[in-house]
């Protein structure tokens, strides 16, 4: 798949002024510049960041009414139920809430939306499970925003909510009792980007401070803070990186036993980072929800016996397993379907329906087409019930929500944001949406967003990459959005004469800048076909990363190849 790159532009006087106070490499001046790195004081913050840092839990609008509406429950001793979603971010959140607020009160238990038979959110089933037990508040986690009509149905039955959602608001909200949400326009919480893990993180601190518990209270539950951040692909800036950093040193150093247990599983020995939590921690929570039910992943987060949180996270370990088989037979079977049939791939979109498809796995298989195949704004559906639902995601600078809205009158429901949605829909109106949604696309994608892009940070020479170099970049961790794993540009480079294929898929490089200088070895996967341009015997440029590799006792630096040309 042919890529195109950008790099990124510079400011040389900031970059300047920066490397005058820090007197690091210039480059890596460069790099904190483009992540709004300007002072010393904010290179303090980002590479050491402190839980200090952190801002007064009492800033945010309405956590005054939420504080006070818990202690009310716990007066009266009324029935108390943590709701959220099912997916990381809300399983997260409950956990963190439900077992932080047992330690102080018993009359309380927790609610997971099934995902087929309820899907996302508040639902009715929810509403009516708390009416039929005598539920008198609700908190619900990482959703409830936009449940004007069930928030309201639950408050005419005597059931108060205090929503706790990082999603944005309508401009109507619901009648809850305290919403806890930075994104409200006269929120005054400095910082608007929590995941709804961390929503919930704030609201027990203030209860903490409140009932004047340790200050290091809620820090049990940094490393489910964490992984909800790595999962939910929330902005690494802020509050989120110094919640992540302190999250990763708690999974590597006091893990909760369920994090302990999916570890171990994975027979993880390097300390985790992000990308752990995001490939290895992240699809094993998510599984439970995508093939049975996400209370499994609460009953792992909240579970404090060793040999019990190992034999929940075999049960996520073997949901996780199917998942894959069931995600890469669909990718297999739709990359069939594209391949067999001319029209749909010379179209500008994909849309696919097998009814037969799994629903726990269609956002996936819509992201593997993508990356791996045709590279275009995509949908996939099958049935549900007597419905079609589907997931859509998209390429970079692509609005696939907006798309979708201009074909809403053919959909029952959608939602969903710029890059990825949801939607469910009448059989007889596939054919129709399919035409509708290829037609939108055409019109309004450019040539540009049809074509992969590889946004580079910047150049580097060979003779700069040292030790000492990759020992401050390292320090750039925990990495996420707005604070992404720097991508170099080498130009000039030659093959050694010892790169070679492995496996006839992938590249092992070997190669050289110039004629003379320092030589690095380094791996691309997947990119077989451009191995002409590397025993050519011809100069190449290349887009990399940079990593570590351990062989044998030794442990030397490598390059993780992107792409070359």
């Amino acid at each position: 798949m042919q890529k195109r790159w950008t790099v990124k532009a510079y400011q040389p006087n900031q970059e300047h002024l920066l490397q005058s106070s820090l007197r690091i490499h210039p480059l890596l001046c460069r790099l904190l510049v483009q992540r709004n790195v300007h002072t010393y004081e904010a290179a303090r913050q980002f590479f050491r960041p402190t839980l200090a840092d952190l801002h007064d839990p009492w800033l945010m609008k309405d956590m005054d009414k939420a504080i006070a509406r818990i202690e009310l429950a716990f007066f009266r001793h009324e029935k108390i139920l943590v709701y959220g979603d099912y997916d990381v971010d809300g399983t997260t959140a409950v956990a963190t809430v439900f077992d932080f607020l047992r330690q102080l009160y018993s009359d309380i238990e927790y609610y997971i939306p099934h995902r087929y038979r309820e899907g996302y959110g508040i639902s009715t089933q929810g509403i009516d499970y708390a009416k039929e037990n005598d539920f008198s508040l609700v908190i619900a986690l990482d959703c409830g925003i936009k449940s004007i009509d069930l928030i309201a149905d639950a408050r005419s039955a005597g059931i108060d909510f205090i929503i706790c959602d990082h999603h944005l608001p309508d401009a109507i909200l619901p009648p809850a009792v305290a919403i806890l949400n930075p994104k409200q326009y006269d929120c005054p919480y400095p910082y608007k980007e929590l995941s709804g893990c961390g929503i919930g993180y704030k609201l027990i601190s203030a209860i903490a401070l409140k009932r004047g518990l340790p200050e290091s209270a809620p820090n049990k539950y940094l490393d489910l803070v964490a992984t909800s951040i790595a999962a939910d692909i929330v902005p690494m800036t802020g509050e989120n990186r110094v919640l992540a950093f302190h999250g990763l040193k708690k999974v590597n150093e006091d893990p909760l036993p369920g994090i302990k247990a999916l570890m171990l599983l994975n027979e993880q020995k390097e300390p985790l980072t992000i990308s752990n939590l995001v490939f290895v921690i992240a699809p094993r929570v998510n599984a439970a929800g995508r093939m049975d039910d996400a209370r499994k992943a609460v009953n792992l987060f909240i579970e404090d016996d060793p040999e019990k949180a190992n034999a929940i996270a075999a049960i996520l370990h073997a949901d996780n397993f199917d998942r894959k088989e069931i995600d890469s037979t669909i990718t297999q079977e739709a990359v069939a379907l594209i391949q067999n049939d001319i029209t749909l791939a010379n179209k500008k979109s994909t849309v696919l329906y097998q009814a037969h498809w799994h629903k726990g796995v269609v956002g996936i298989v819509a992201s593997r087409l993508i990356d791996k195949f045709y590279y275009r704004p995509t949908v996939i559906l099958t049935q549900s019930n007597d419905m079609v639902a589907g997931s859509a995601r998209s390429v970079s600078g692509f609005n696939v929500y907006e798309a979708i809205h201009q074909c809403k009158d053919l959909l029952e429901n959608y939602g969903g944001h710029f890059y990825a949605a949801g939607m469910t829909l009448r059989p007889e109106n596939v054919k129709a949406f399919q035409e509708r949604f290829e037609e939108v696309v055409s019109r309004t994608i450019t040539a540009d967003m049809l074509v992969p892009e590889i946004v580079i940070d910047t150049e580097l020479m060979f003779s700069d990459i040292t030790p000492a170099f990759y020992n401050i970049l390292k320090q750039f961790e925990p990495l996420g959005p707005e604070n992404l794993r720097p991508v170099f540009l080498a130009r000039n480079l030659r093959d050694t004469g010892f790169s070679k294929l492995v496996k006839e898929e992938h590249i092992k490089f070997s190669v050289r800048q110039g004629n003379s200088g320092p030589s690095f070895n380094g791996i691309g996967f997947y990119m077989s076909e451009k191995f002409h341009l590397v025993s050519s015997k011809k100069s190449f440029d290349m887009a990399f990363t940079l990593d570590e590799n351990e062989w044998n006792g030794q442990t030397s630096l490598q390059l993780k190849v992107i792409d070359i040309r």
